[in-house]
């Protein structure tokens, strides 16, 4: 198989210099005190003030800052050099205390030896991993035992759509990688970069499975209407910060949230 993890890397090296110019992560707003979190997730979370949180797949380090702002111990993870490079700028430039990790997800038992009062993942994430059972495996290690997993994603209906969410293109169950080339990126579609991907696309039942095989306990499990998130082509904004696809209304699922527990006997 191709090196998937340097060719989306590189994709996110050059996703990142575009993130940080775009209006959609409104880095100048985050620094004024604008937090990054959404409803969805701070509902789920409730009060962090004290508790220690490992971030998984961080980005460039907004949402592990926010976090941090709420009064918790951040630890962020990302496998892209540039992001954590560009993380740790934003910390010191928004006076905040988070520390960050470049590391593939799966190589981070070789690069992080403690554990967690939660794991916090979200929005755009398991895509890029080709076995979520290993990814579970990750959670289960580095939560303390009655730990909490936080998991926010986007809704795997909406990867079986092409493009403009016309035909169905994609299988909903995960039949191998997915490799694409496509210009911009979805926080700026006119960003001159074209980056080659490599993705999976993973099913509710696979989700599920992965995490109650490596000993987590489902505590909850909702499903939205709605992305937080203006990234799909075609939208509406039918409510401050609330988007549909704009033929497709309310009739399919966009986000998916999932929390549960590590289990105090369980010895991964």
């Amino acid at each position: 198989m191709m090196n998937y993890i340097a060719i989306n890397r590189q994709a996110w090296n050059s996703k990142t210099d575009a993130h940080i110019k775009s209006d959609f992560y409104d880095v100048e707003g985050f620094l004024k005190g604008k937090s990054s979190l959404n409803e969805i997730e701070l509902n789920l979370l409730g009060n962090i003030q004290g508790k220690s949180i490992l971030h998984l797949q961080c980005h460039f380090g907004q949402d592990s800052i926010s976090l941090n702002r709420l009064g918790a111990e951040v630890t962020g993870v990302d496998l892209s050099d540039i992001a954590i490079d560009q993380a740790n700028k934003l910390t010191k430039d928004a006076n905040a205390h988070a520390r960050f990790i470049c590391s593939d997800i799966y190589a981070l038992p070789d690069n992080l030896d403690e554990q967690f009062d939660i794991v916090y993942t979200s929005y755009g994430v398991i895509g890029w991993l080709p076995d979520l059972d290993k990814w579970a495996q990750v959670i289960s290690k580095f939560l303390k035992p009655n730990g909490q997993l936080v998991f926010v994603e986007f809704h795997p209906f909406v990867w079986m759509y092409d493009k403009d969410f016309r035909e169905i293109a994609y299988r909903y169950f995960n039949s191998g990688a997915i490799v694409e080339s496509e210009s911009g990126t979805y926080a700026d579609k006119t960003a001159d970069i074209a980056p080659t991907t490599i993705a999976w696309n993973h099913s509710l039942s696979e989700v599920f499975n992965s995490l109650i095989n490596n000993g987590l306990t489902i505590s909850s499990f909702d499903e939205y209407d709605y992305s937080p998130y203006n990234c799909f082509d075609n939208t509406i904004e039918y409510e401050p910060g609330k988007y549909r696809i704009a033929h497709l209304g309310d009739k399919i699922p966009m986000v998916y949230a999932i929390t549960a527990f590590k289990k105090q006997d369980n010895n991964q």
